[in-house]
């Protein structure tokens, strides 16, 4: 397993395990629609998501292919590689590793979606495109620190690429289209403001931390950031075998998921939790379901249970739920209980 060893061990992480376990379930199976991590400062919201790197696969892409697109899917292909394909000609292919891919919070609607030259496309008549972050987060996760505090309109331009898994770039009558297909991983410190209806729903799963408050578990935060800050590669050597563990687990649930069953009676209690936590639509039972049956593979089972469906309730609805003004994002924990109880 090729290693970033200038990242945190994922493995390391005192405590979060919520957090993690949402994290890896998205690394699974990326239908899942991404993270929303909500906490305090200092929770190692961004430590997380950064030591992904070191638990991500290798995928096989296009060589010489700005957004890195898979030769094995003919009907999702950047212009240059579709127009490779009409000339008959294969694409050469090579290996990399899953990219996690920051979008800072000052980036402009160019910097996000990219560029058309447009003195080239009117003197030459050829497109000529200087790709943008979406482009490099196809087919990886697409990180956004304090997501709250996006701009509106680079906060459209998301939605418009995660609903669509495409990317348009329209200037003065000329178009470029490539496919954009990211997992949207985002952390925000609630005291800095919420987060527009719109993208919250887009979010899969959403989790809220906060600071870890038991003595021993503290000291040992402080005892393995300082070995870490000392030494990085002699700590991340101390964590390989965990890291290791951990990435062979996860392709392990990668091969099982498409073998998990979820029964009937498994189906209608996610539509009866959905029913009594009064959520709007139906997005919420879909990742519901696709959440049940991620844990289940996670855990070895090739049969959704109660246990998976209630977990994964836990993650799936809290930004979901119905609320009034100025109430906080949450659930109701003795409704979910309630369910527990049957």
């Amino acid at each position: 397993m090729q290693t970033n060893q200038q990242n945190y061990p994922f493995t390391a992480i005192v405590g979060q395990d919520r957090m993690k376990k949402a994290l890896v379930l998205n690394i699974i199976n990326p239908k899942l629609s991404g993270v929303l991590i909500r906490g305090e400062k200092g929770t190692a919201k961004s430590t997380a998501v950064r030591a992904l790197a070191n638990l991500l696969s290798e995928i096989e892409v296009a060589s010489d292919c700005f957004c890195g697109c898979d030769a094995h899917k003919s009907i999702q292909l950047c212009p240059m590689c579709s127009k490779i394909i009409a000339q008959g000609e294969a694409l050469v292919t090579r290996r990399r590793k899953i990219r996690v891919v920051d979008l800072p919070i000052g980036s402009t609607e160019d910097r996000v979606v990219g560029t058309i030259d447009l003195e080239q496309a009117i003197k030459k008549g050829e497109k000529h495109f200087e790709p943008g972050i979406l482009a490099a987060a196809h087919r990886g996760i697409l990180y956004v620190d304090e997501v709250n505090l996006l701009d509106d309109h680079i906060v459209d331009v998301l939605l418009d690429a995660a609903a669509m898994g495409v990317n348009t770039v329209e200037r003065e009558g000329i178009s470029f289209s490539h496919p954009a297909e990211f997992v949207l991983i985002g952390t925000m410190n609630p005291e800095e403001g919420e987060l527009r209806p719109q993208l919250l729903d887009r979010f899969g799963l959403c989790i809220q931390i906060e600071g870890i408050s038991d003595l021993d578990q503290r000291i040992e935060v402080v005892k393995r950031r300082a070995a870490f800050e000392e030494d990085p590669e002699k700590f991340y050597e101390q964590w390989r075998k965990e890291e290791e563990n951990l990435s062979q687990s996860i392709e392990a649930a990668k091969k099982l998921l498409s073998e998990v069953n979820l029964p009937d009676d498994m189906l209608k209690l996610i539509a009866e939790i959905a029913i009594e936590m009064k959520v709007d639509g139906h997005r919420a039972d879909i990742v519901m379901m696709k959440a049940a049956k991620t844990l289940a593979a996670f855990y070895g089972h090739r049969q959704v249970d109660r246990s998976d469906v209630l977990e994964a309730a836990e993650m799936t609805l809290p930004h979901r739920m119905r609320k009034k003004p100025f109430q906080k994002i949450g659930m109701d924990a003795e409704r979910l209980k309630h369910f527990m109880a049957i």
